[in-house]
């Protein structure tokens, strides 16, 4: 069956093994480092809730403004909220957090004994979160690095996982950065929208691709490359949309390392048709683990649109073992 929510400590302790294995010189002392990301990381609330305990993991949420009333990320109605708005064509817009609100992240977790700060999100293309996350970092005493991850959702989340991974390794923060880079850019994105219409409206694509496609009903495959939103493919049916995106990623994950490909499904008021294509996904990419399926997030989900299917395909390999100390 597909998996929604891995138990966050298991997945935990799983990644850290091979680490263990390879033990970090005794020279080197253990660093505390936290890390923050937003809300379009798309995490499995349970993991979300495990790491963040000791102020190991943060996520700071990204606001999304249905008409005049603005929502967070977590509240419980927001997802009906913004599936009606849609449905009825109330505007619907998202906007990035604001400086003060990383500001009080990264105090907090120099408040809890870290010692550094990885902060990793959204694309830059995307959304302006990283540039409030720079400028909250410069206003801090602790030390922030900021990562644009070049991505999203999921893609963006086993990003920050890999840095959860590392931090709790003792890695240095130059060390998490380098290892969560890695893994950023070994993941992809790849989705399918039955109109282009609402990533017109935030500003993802052009004007020209969305007219093009609802004139011709054209039914998109998108991807996520360099941080922007481009189109793969364009088919003529929903039908056969579900089942080439199914294709790509299976031959995606194909070619990575055996036993490494690893698989997410993000969906937007569609779930029976995300567990269908998770439940084809893991049939026919043998010896992964098991498929997650989650819903998009509200900020995600408000430039998607109703009937989003994403599937992001990364590996589940861990971080390099460290280097060792310079004898010189």
């Amino acid at each position: 069956m597909p998996h929604r929510d891995p138990a966050g400590w298991l997945w935990l302790k799983e990644r850290l093994i091979p680490l263990r294995q390879a033990r970090r010189p005794e020279a080197v002392p253990a660093v505390r480092t936290a890390i923050v990301t937003d809300s379009a990381a798309a995490l499995p609330a349970d993991w979300v809730r495990a790491f963040s305990a000791d102020g190991r993991l943060t996520v700071v949420p990204m606001p999304v403004m249905v008409g005049a009333e603005i929502y967070g990320e977590g509240e419980d109605d927001i997802a009906d909220t913004i599936a009606v708005a849609l449905a009825s064509g109330t505007p619907v817009k998202t906007s990035r957090p604001s400086p003060g609100q990383f500001e009080q992240a990264y105090l907090a977790a120099q408040r809890r004994g870290f010692e550094a700060v990885v902060s990793v999100h959204i694309s830059g293309e995307l959304s302006g979160t990283a540039d409030s996350a720079r400028l909250a970092a410069a206003r801090v005493g602790i030390p922030v690095e900021v990562l644009d991850s070049r991505t999203v959702g999921m893609a963006q989340g086993m990003g920050v996982q890999s840095a959860v991974v590392a931090a709790a390794d003792g890695r240095t923060a130059a060390e998490v950065s380098e290892s969560t880079e890695e893994q950023l850019a070994r993941t992809k994105v790849y989705f399918y929208v039955p109109s282009l219409e609402q990533l017109r409206r935030g500003g993802r694509i052009g004007a020209a691709a969305s007219v093009w496609g609802t004139m011709f009903s054209i039914k998109p495959i998108l991807a996520v490359e360099d941080g922007r939103v481009v189109p793969l493919e364009k088919v003529r049916s929903a039908a056969k949309a579900i089942a080439r995106l199914k294709e790509i990623a299976v031959a995606d994950a194909a070619s990575r390392p055996a036993g490494q490909a690893r698989l997410a499904v993000h969906h937007f008021g569609n779930p029976a048709e995300a567990e269908q294509l998770a439940a084809e996904l893991t049939e026919s990419v043998p010896g992964s683990p098991p498929v997650q399926i989650s819903a998009l997030p509200a900020v995600l989900a408000a430039h998607a649109g109703l009937g989003v299917l994403a599937v992001i395909v990364g590996e589940s390999g861990a971080p390099a073992a460290p280097k060792a100390p310079s004898s010189s």
